[in-house]
């Protein structure tokens, strides 16, 4: 199973945005976003919450629970 590092990096790669634009959308510094991609930070609740919006994936698939992305 993935982990939420693993899976925000590759949503990241896939949507071919920036460590810098998800920053700016969570309202963050681009070295807390590479924290988040490291595994040595991860967001709070809110921030969860907006990157699966941002992302269209349900929060079980963003944390790695998860591989079905579909949001309910």
């Amino acid at each position: 199973m993935k982990d939420f590092s693993e899976v925000f990096h590759s949503l990241r790669k896939e949507k071919n945005v920036t460590q810098r634009e998800i920053g700016e959308f969570l309202g963050i510094g681009e070295r807390a976003v590479r924290y988040y991609e490291s595994g040595q930070r991860r967001p709070d609740f809110d921030g969860l919450l907006k990157l699966g919006e941002y992302f269209n994936v349900s929060l079980d698939y963003l944390v790695g629970w998860s591989e079905d992305r579909t949001k309910r």
